[in-house]
C-alpha cells in the first residue's frame, strides 16, 4: 500500500514540476550587439590573417633566394613554419565547421 502512496506523491510532484516549467516564459533570444562583428566577419578576418602570413613567408623566402642582405635562413624557416601551422589550424577549423553543418543537416526534424 505504501508503494501506491509513494507513486501518487511522485506523480503529483512531477505534475507540479511540469506546470512550473510550462508557466515559465522562454528567455528572450539574444540579438547581436550593434557593434559586434558577426561570425562570418571573424572567420573572414582569420582567413585573411592566414593569407597575410603565407604571403609574408613567400616574400621572405624569395628575398633569401635572390641573396638579399639581412635575410637569414632561420628567419625564412620560422616564417615558413608559422605559415604552415596557421594554415593547418585554419583547415582544422574548416573541417569542424563542415562536420557541424553535416550533423545539423542530418538531424531529424
Amino acid at each position: 500500500m505504501s508503494q501506491g502512496i509513494e507513486f501518487n506523491r511522485l506523480m503529483l510532484e512531477m505534475r507540479s514540476m511540469q506546470m512550473e516549467a510550462m508557466a515559465r516564459t522562454k528567455p528572450p533570444v539574444s540579438t547581436p550587439e550593434a557593434g559586434a562583428p558577426s561570425f562570418s566577419d571573424l572567420l573572414g578576418q582569420a582567413v585573411n590573417k592566414v593569407n597575410e602570413t603565407q604571403q609574408a613567408s613567400n616574400q621572405l623566402a624569395e628575398a633569401f633566394e635572390v641573396g638579399k642582405s639581412g635575410v637569414d635562413l632561420s628567419d625564412v624557416m620560422i616564417a615558413s613554419q608559422k605559415a604552415s601551422v596557421s594554415f593547418q589550424a585554419m583547415t582544422q577549423v574548416r573541417n569542424k565547421i563542415v562536420q557541424a553543418y553535416q550533423d545539423i543537416m542530418q538531424m531529424p526534424v
